[in-house]
């Protein structure tokens, strides 16, 4: 009778965020040997480093965040729009405006809002808002 019953599956690793774009990196079996090493999502990121700006889009969404009261948000347009006085080259900057916001996420320093209800940044679409962790 026991015959057909399954081991138990072992318990995965707790999932990573990638350094690149903050977005959640799912354990796979074909990282079993080297999960400690993965540290990119996907190839994509992998080749693609962090630049000056991606840096200064996160510095300057928490200095956004600081000069308002404590629980306001911002949108990653109000980052863009920091770093480029132009009107429309502000546009280019939005996506790396999210991937920064993912990234404070993951070092706990911001949250990430749709309608005020915290979101999981890996999986919003559509327009988000930023504001500080309450713990930050």
């Amino acid at each position: 009778m026991g015959r057909n019953r399954r081991a138990p599956a072992a318990a995965t690793p707790a999932t990573k965020t990638c350094e690149r774009c903050g977005r959640t990196i799912e354990w796979r079996k074909k990282w079993e040997r080297d999960w400690d090493g993965v540290r990119f999502c996907s190839k994509a990121c992998r080749s693609t480093k962090l630049t000056a700006t991606d840096h200064r889009i996160e510095t300057t969404i928490v200095e956004l965040l600081e000069q308002r009261r404590r629980g306001a948000t911002i949108c990653p347009s109000d980052a863009a729009r920091g770093l480029e006085a132009d009107e429309d080259a502000w546009r280019a900057l939005m996506e790396p405006a999210r991937q920064a916001a993912r990234r404070l996420v993951a070092a706990g320093t911001v949250e990430i809002t749709q309608k005020g209800v915290v979101v999981d940044p890996s999986t919003a679409k559509g327009p988000i808002r930023i504001r500080l962790a309450e713990g930050g």
